[in-house]
């Protein structure tokens, strides 16, 4: 059990300051839009950037990570005190640490050697315990991080949050990400674009805006190199965050592969090649899994017209990537 004195104390909700958050969990969500200037001129439609990386935790991930403690703490499966296990490329490791840090949950974070020294930095400052494994490792390999984590877990009585097979994953975009994009864009947006890791946020947010259209909105998964959720050969990933080696039979059940209505692969060259040009031409510093999922909307952009409205789901800020992944491929 976390000591009294880091937990939150009871709300102190004024409603003479309505503007006023209790905690940064009741700033998770509501994240801004923003539309392409330079990088768009080319094409015909709008293209407008969703900044997942302006929740508390730097990423679309707080939205998961809240409502699958709070979903898992509601059913009784996640006791008060009880320490949270999870494998994650770093993201969802961080949201959890962040919730967990104000809702008394100690957390336990297996990522692999290539989560990147900010995103350590940062959940360890939430207080999480980091273990490296081989991200590598297949999914019989009893090396591979959700192995582990499933060890760990076993070990120490703790709950696992299986992101990659939890419901609360993508419910959390079909109840926040989607309502928002839609109220956003006045109902207008014709197409979604979005990387797939768990495969949460494209599988709820695509959902719901599909039902919110009666059909109308066309979405799109953004694949990275060496991913097989293009349908190609597994390889090395170099886009953090993003894509899978594992065969179709053990992609992740948070990911319903009927909502995309299809999948386009993004070369690393032109993934970092689409960060840089966002940080100097839109003054976006975004991610290497958000120039992917732009570099893919742009393609689709091209082939559209004016009457299009193409929203690109922006999973994290470029911040956490300065040390390494920037610098990527040139």
């Amino acid at each position: 059990m976390r000591p009294s004195s880091l937990l939150p104390g009871p709300a102190r909700t004024d409603p003479a300051m309505p503007g006023v958050a209790d905690s940064v969990l009741d700033l998770i969500g509501r994240t801004p839009v923003v539309r392409l200037g330079v990088l768009a001129r080319a094409v015909a439609p709008q293209v407008l950037v969703k900044l997942e990386g302006r929740n508390p935790g730097g990423s679309a991930k707080d939205r998961p990570a809240l409502s699958m403690i709070r979903a898992a703490e509601a059913a009784g499966d996640l006791a008060p005190g009880a320490t949270i296990v999870e494998s994650t490329s770093g993201n969802t490791g961080v949201g959890l640490a962040l919730v967990g840090r104000l809702t008394g949950h100690p957390v336990v974070l297996v990522h692999g050697p290539n989560m990147s020294a900010e995103k350590r930095a940062t959940a360890a400052l939430y207080g999480a315990e980091l273990v490296e494994a081989d991200w590598d490792a297949g999914p019989d390999d009893p090396d591979n991080p959700r192995a582990v984590a499933d060890r760990i877990a076993a070990e120490r009585g703790a709950w696992r949050s299986h992101q990659y097979d939890n419901h609360a994953n993508p419910s959390a975009h079909y109840r926040s990400t989607g309502p928002e994009i839609w109220e956003q864009t006045g109902g207008r947006v014709t197409h979604l674009v979005a990387g797939i890791g768990t495969g949460g946020t494209i599988s709820g947010t695509g959902r719901f805006l599909k039902e919110a259209s009666g059909g109308a909105v066309r979405v799109i998964g953004a694949n990275p190199e060496g991913s097989t959720y293009g349908g190609g050969a597994p390889g090395e990933i170099r886009v953090e965050g993003v894509g899978t080696r594992w065969p179709r039979s053990h992609w992740p059940a948070s990911f319903d592969a009927g909502v995309p209505d299809e999948v386009r692969s993004a070369s690393d060259d032109v993934v970092f090649e689409t960060v840089r040009r966002l940080a100097a031409e839109e003054a976006l510093l975004l991610g290497p899994s958000s120039g992917l999922a732009v570099a893919v909307a742009l393609e689709v952009a091209a082939g559209l017209t004016a009457d299009d409205v193409v929203v690109v789901v922006s999973s994290d800020g470029g911040g956490n990537y300065l040390s390494e992944a920037l610098g990527g491929p040139r």
